[in-house]
């Protein structure tokens, strides 16, 4: 099992500063989820995310529950309505995500908003590299991740309802504006001569092609189910960071995987990709490429170098975090002893798109 099945895959008993009223949820189910029938009982998966995730077991069919955490948030942060929102938008459109059954926004029923939807019962891996995977089969594995992000870069947001989704238009420099303000203001976490770096070079090298669709913001193997039994995405997961966004930027940073060490999150740094059987990065490209109508993506560099940046820009924050006491999970003081490595990685990105 790897580190990041370990952490994250199955349930446990709901956590203590998780619980609510759940006769209070089977009687807002009875009335709202189409089909439903008792008794329930709930656990909770075992998985970090920021917005508590619950499966809802009954006689007849599991669901899943995702809410906003209870106590003081950030303005804006754990949008659970977005999450339904963007689910059941792209639902419509045939994109395999869970259906939505219901959203439900009064506080009264479990504390917090939170929204029902099917479980996607399926695999999901947690390295890169697909080990469960026979080798001749990885290829189609590969290939489906490419075809369906390429799907979703392909919809037309607007005739699905999404038109007021995000920002269109000036994608990286906003994206590069928030992430160096967010790094420069933690002066808990210090400074790095590497993100100093990047600040600077980043905003001055931005592509000029400038591009808008729906954007996921956090697509890794690990945020898809695949069918248990052929290489087939049924669902794409986590959607709690996507917005109208520049899909080349999207593109990137699921490619990173190709440039990502795996022990900071599911890449294939320093592997025999070829001995694996795994399409080369060159090759990946060309077939995302090929799928959206371009013939080449020539600034990749620069989106792999944003990616790298933003990514050590989180992982800078919750440094911070840890430093103040407010992130003391294992998993965090993993991420804030990776930061100076990322940042590193960051900048070698940054160099390999100059000298391109």
């Amino acid at each position: 099992m790897s580190t990041g099945e370990a952490e994250n895959a199955g349930t446990v008993a709901v956590r203590e500063a998780h619980r609510f009223d759940e006769a209070s949820l089977a009687r807002w189910m009875a009335d709202h989820v189409e089909g439903y029938s008792g008794p329930l009982r709930v656990e909770q998966f075992r998985g970090g995310q920021s917005n508590p995730t619950y499966k809802l077991v009954t006689p007849g069919r599991h669901y899943v529950l995702r809410r906003k955490p209870p106590g003081r948030l950030v303005k804006g942060a754990h949008a659970v309505e977005r999450e339904a929102r963007v689910l059941s938008a792209l639902g419509s459109a045939g994109f395999p995500v869970a259906h939505v059954h219901a959203l439900c926004v009064d506080e009264g029923v479990i504390g917090t908003p939170f929204y029902v939807m099917d479980m996607v019962e399926g695999r999901i891996f947690w390295d890169a590299s697909f080990p469960q995977v026979a080798s001749h089969d990885r290829p189609a594995y590969f290939d489906a991740m490419n075809e369906t992000l390429a799907r979703l870069h392909s919809l037309d947001y607007s005739a699905i309802g999404l038109a007021d989704y995000g920002r269109p238009g000036n994608y990286f420099q906003r994206q590069i504006d928030r992430w160096s303000r967010q790094y420069l203001e933690d002066a808990d976490a210090g400074r790095d001569r590497n993100m100093d770096r990047l600040v600077e070079w980043l905003p001055a090298h931005i592509p000029p092609d400038d591009q808008t669709s729906i954007v996921h913001g956090d697509f890794r193997c690990d945020n898809m189910i695949f069918h248990p039994t052929e290489p087939r995405v049924l669902a794409v997961l986590d959607w709690e960071l996507s917005t109208l966004g520049h899909p080349l930027a999207d593109f990137a940073y699921h490619a990173m995987m190709y440039r990502m060490p795996p022990h900071i999150v599911a890449g294939l740094g320093g592997m025999d990709i070829a001995a694996l059987n795994i399409p080369a990065e060159a090759e990946y490209v060309a077939s995302y490429c090929r799928r959206t109508g371009r013939e080449a993506i020539p600034d990749h560099d620069f989106h792999v170098a944003f990616n790298f940046f933003r990514l050590a820009a989180i992982f800078h924050g919750i440094k911070g975090r840890a430093l103040r006491g407010t992130a003391a999970s294992a998993q965090a003081r993993e991420r804030a002893k990776a930061f100076p490595e990322l940042a590193e990685l960051a900048w070698m990105q940054a160099e390999r798109a100059a000298a391109g």
